[in-house]
């Protein structure tokens, strides 16, 4: 439930910089790069935390020998993160050097 709340959170966040930004997505490369990356990882944060929510809702489901769609949520969910952690470095910190 933690990770559903940090998602919506998130995506939240994700939504108030959006409505808040000093550029669109048609002042140059950099915003058409900005909305188009942060856009297309919001959407996976949207679809991990239903593959989660999912997972959650089936939890009674799983057991020791059969726990597939518990275990690719996770791989999915950590996939998400690296992206991020690539994002961030490429997005906020090298773009505003």
């Amino acid at each position: 439930m933690c990770t559903l709340f940090l998602a919506f959170a998130f995506l939240c966040l994700q939504f108030y910089e959006y409505k808040n930004a000093s550029f669109s997505i048609a002042d140059g490369i950099y915003g058409s790069t900005f909305y188009l990356a942060t856009g297309f990882h919001g959407f996976h944060v949207l679809i991990g935390a239903l593959f989660i929510l999912v997972g959650f809702m089936r939890r009674d489901h799983f057991t020791v020998e059969h726990h597939v769609g518990f275990e690719s949520a996770a791989w999915y969910w950590h996939f998400v993160d690296v992206v991020w952690l690539f994002l961030f470095l490429s997005i906020y910190w090298w773009g505003s050097l």
